[in-house]
């Protein structure tokens, strides 16, 4: 895998960003329109896909964007570079208030499954893929809870998340139930589901929508108080409704 080697800094509280230092010909990858400055010897490139298979041809820089593309994400990512002779930096935020989470992979089992919209950027070499859900119906019922990347490889990454961010370390057998907007990311070896809740009066009536994540340790499990769903819900409710013209 072979991951370039970064260093980081991350600044503010509830709406941060993170600094990326890039050691000449070092690179980063990010989602478009992520990057908030850099500095003068920063390269920018458009790629296809994560970056990573970017040795293996055109079939590999198309295997790469299409995996992205079943997500619902660009077929595009964004490769930075330091093109200088010294130390660079590159920085990226935060899309709305809440925390980065650093990641690193080499001591997280090589793989972090996530939301699809929770990454922001990551080391050179860091694969961006589809998690296939373990059962057909969590694709079709399981709203935000289904669709989920994973991230792989053995370099740092960063992911997004809103409001207050909890990392749960769950036991052998322990099992949590969570909101699937909720959920952020987990590693590899949490067992997760898309249950029903059941119950006519608790489907209409109780507010909390159709479904929840099941999610048996052990492993480590990362859960944010406030989904960007649930946030962007609020202000279109609290919004005038729109006069009419006539």
């Amino acid at each position: 895998m072979n991951s370039h080697e970064i260093n980081y800094k991350l600044y503010g509280d509830d709406m941060q960003f993170v600094e990326i230092e890039l050691d000449p010909g070092e690179s980063t990858i990010a989602e478009a329109g992520a990057m908030m400055m850099m500095d003068q010897y920063i390269q920018m490139e458009t790629i296809f896909g994560d970056g990573s298979e970017q040795t293996g041809g055109f079939m590999g820089k198309l295997f790469g964007a299409g995996k992205r593309l079943i997500t619902g994400e660009s077929l595009f990512m964004t490769l930075f570079t330091n093109s200088g002779n010294g130390i660079q930096h590159v920085s990226f935020a935060s899309p709305y208030p809440g925390k980065i989470i650093p990641l690193d992979l080499s001591t997280l089992g090589h793989k972090i499954i996530c939301q699809k919209d929770a990454f922001l950027c990551a080391a050179k070499g860091v694969s961006i893929g589809m998690e296939f859900s373990k059962k057909l119906g969590a694709g079709f019922f399981g709203g935000e809870g289904f669709i989920l990347q994973k991230l792989e490889g053995d370099g740092l990454a960063f992911i997004h998340a809103g409001g207050t961010i909890i990392e749960r370390e769950l036991a052998p057998g322990e099992l949590i139930k969570v909101d699937t907007g909720c959920l952020v990311a987990m590693t590899s070896d949490v067992n997760y589901n898309i249950e029903f809740v059941g119950g006519v009066k608790n489907s209409l009536f109780g507010g909390e929508g159709f479904f929840f994540a099941t999610l048996s340790g052990p492993g480590k499990v990362w859960i944010q108080s406030l989904p960007f769903s649930k946030l962007a819900d609020k202000v279109i409710a609290a919004m005038p409704p729109a006069k009419s013209n006539n």
